[in-house]
């Protein structure tokens, strides 16, 4: 092996504290999406309507971006491992409070609470992991970590919701807080004490957000994901109702969902590696048609099991991209923007899993859903494509 060929190979392996993070990151992301798959029996069980049962996915979203600043400015001067930690230590109270919640507010409160520690532990996971990865590999290692979050689909997710249909959802969610101990341990042992930065002051942290290229990142994540949840959200039904699925099924066709996940995940880290942007506008579009086609592909069962495999290779490409260029669009503040951007991925959440609830309410037609769904991404593209125009004339300039 030439030196060279030792170098390469060196590169392509990523530092053990990553995984840690990722073990982190399966938890919560277990955690956020099991709800989708439980959304019908926790609406029967609570007896709510599937609208109101949506709430716990986009209350959840709407704590994570009430999490990010309240989060970032009460751990700004804590060493990142310690802020881990501490992240890791609320998600598990938080599910334990689901598992054991009494009626549907107090499930809506426990979910919430929960949520305050998302952003911070990614955001913050993520400037960790790309500072531990090197300046050749942040895209990758960014994805590695989010890799937990595609893991969490594949697995987490469809046993969550076999168990949560075969023995009831606050098993789930008791099962959701030991995965939060395993991950806390992990990050306990494996995860380097890196010293706290002198933080900045926060006017000037702030004015590093509102910078125009840093609000266009911002609006892409929210776009995005607001196109993604509002069908996701309601998939389940879309899957039962219209596609003919049976209930059971739906863990497995959520399954086949997340292998869509692994793959996007990991074609867009390395893809965002070598070209941030084309990776970027590239996924998007596909997310359009893929939206776009479900309406039409969910009349016939084998096309809507493709549909939903590429749903989420085109759902989670982007995440990569997307991270990385928060950070690296807001220097002088990467902890912040990072938590920021991971605050506007789960604004998106919210804001899809209301319209979707909106959308179905005013049409009374779930086949709506994917059009609109198709339509916001269309402006996250152009968001996008705005974005890259800004960079090149930057550069001439």
């Amino acid at each position: 092996m030439t030196t060279g060929e030792a170098a390469s190979g060196s590169r392509e392996r990523l530092p053990i504290p990553v995984w840690a993070l990722t073990i982190g990151a399966f938890g919560i992301g277990t955690g956020e999406f099991v709800m989708v798959g439980l959304l019908p029996r926790v609406a029967r069980d609570l007896d709510v309507s599937p609208t109101r049962a949506g709430l716990l996915v986009s209350g959840y979203a709407m704590g994570v971006v009430v999490g990010a600043p309240l989060m970032a400015a009460l751990t700004r001067r804590l060493p990142r491992k310690t802020t881990l930690l501490a992240m890791m230590g609320l998600f598990v109270a938080g599910n334990l409070l689901c598992a054991v919640a009494p009626g549907y507010h107090a499930l809506l409160a426990a979910r919430v609470i929960t949520a305050l520690a998302h952003a911070t532990f990614f955001g913050i996971g993520s400037v960790v992991a790309a500072e531990l990865a090197g300046a050749r590999q942040k895209a990758s290692a960014i994805a590695a970590m989010f890799s937990g979050v595609t893991l969490a689909n594949v697995v987490g997710v469809p046993l969550g919701t076999f168990v949560g249909q075969s023995v009831g959802w606050r098993t789930t969610y008791a099962g959701v807080s030991v995965l939060g101990v395993l991950a806390l341990m992990a990050v306990a042992v494996l995860v380097p004490r890196m010293g706290a930065r002198a933080p900045a002051p926060v006017l000037r942290e702030l004015q590093v957000l509102i910078r125009p290229r840093v609000l266009l990142v911002f609006a892409v994540t929210i776009l995005t994901y607001a196109s993604l949840l509002a069908l996701l959200t309601y998939v389940a039904l879309l899957l039962v109702r219209i596609g003919g699925f049976s209930e059971g099924s739906v863990s497995a066709i959520l399954l086949l969902f997340g292998g869509g996940f692994v793959v996007g995940n990991a074609a867009g880290g390395k893809l965002a590696d070598r070209a941030l942007m084309p990776t970027l506008c590239g996924f998007l579009a596909l997310l359009a048609v893929v939206l776009a086609a479900f309406s039409i592909t969910i009349h016939h069962q084998g096309l809507a099991l493709v549909t939903m495999f590429l749903l989420g290779v085109a759902g989670f490409g982007v995440v990569p991209a997307l991270q990385l260029r928060a950070v690296a669009q807001a220097e002088g503040a990467p902890n912040l923007a990072s938590s920021a951007n991971i605050a506007a991925f789960n604004l998106g959440n919210a804001a899809g899993a209301y319209l979707g609830g909106q959308v179905l309410e005013r049409t009374g037609g779930l086949e709506s859903i994917p059009w609109v769904a198709a339509l916001i991404t269309v402006g996250a593209l152009g968001a996008a494509l705005v974005s890259g125009y800004l960079d090149r004339r930057a550069a001439r300039t």
